[in-house]
């Protein structure tokens, strides 16, 4: 990830055993220059594009087909708010299997994970029961329909969704994200960078360098 040569450096003192002397010291990445789109633009629509992520697409494909080098990904993680990529990236189909297995083991794929609602609705189309509500097993619902009680029975009311299944939708959530428009990328870039530069202080060596 091309997202590391852009931090800058920190020198902090060496804990290891073999150091020269005291005054040893380790030089690294400055992990906590971590950088975020600010709140107030995550909303602003002409930013971003709206982005569904394809079967087996990978966080480098992707920025290789919108911004035209791979190595920009970090950037596409940035805008899209992903920080965890293993947790927040869609899985491909076959790692999707596989994960579901690992979790549920391959006998209990397909049990009911939970109970979700039907859509119902009375004579006149008017919405009594809206769809995808978890409830329990057990859940019934009656109501009037011109005067007349009704109550629907189980199987029209309530749906078990299987652990797959559960696993699949939350899985498809994970595929629309929000993307950097390819005309702010350079400002991007350039704000970032800029972001990165060490300011003048008492640990200030370069700036792109401090030392603890």
């Amino acid at each position: 990830m091309g997202y590391f040569r852009e931090l800058p450096n920190i020198e902090y003192k060496s804990p290891l055993a073999n150091r020269i002397s005291n005054k040893s010291y380790i030089q690294a990445k400055n992990l906590f220059r971590r950088m975020k789109i600010r709140d107030d633009l995550q909303n602003v629509f002409t930013i971003f594009n709206k982005y569904i992520i394809k079967d087996g697409a990978r966080p480098d494909t992707v920025a290789e087909e919108l911004y035209g080098k791979p190595t920009l990904d970090w950037v596409l993680l940035i805008s899209a708010g992903i920080i965890n990529v293993q947790n927040e990236w869609p899985l491909y189909s076959k790692e999707l299997y596989d994960y579901c297995v690992e979790k549920y083991r391959l006998e209990n794929i397909n049990d009911v994970h939970h109970y979700e609602t039907k859509e119902i609705k009375d004579s006149q189309g008017k919405l009594i029961l809206p769809a995808g509500k978890s409830v329990d097993s057990n859940f019934s619902i009656t109501y009037y329909d011109n005067g007349t009680l009704i109550t629907p029975t189980l199987s029209s009311t309530v749906i078990g969704v299987s652990n797959y299944e559960y696993e699949t939708l939350e899985n498809e959530k994970k595929r629309t994200i929000y993307v950097l428009r390819t005309e702010y990328l350079q400002q991007f870039l350039t704000d970032m960078r800029n972001e990165m530069i060490y300011k003048k202080s008492s640990q200030y060596v370069t700036d792109k360098l401090i030392k603890t």
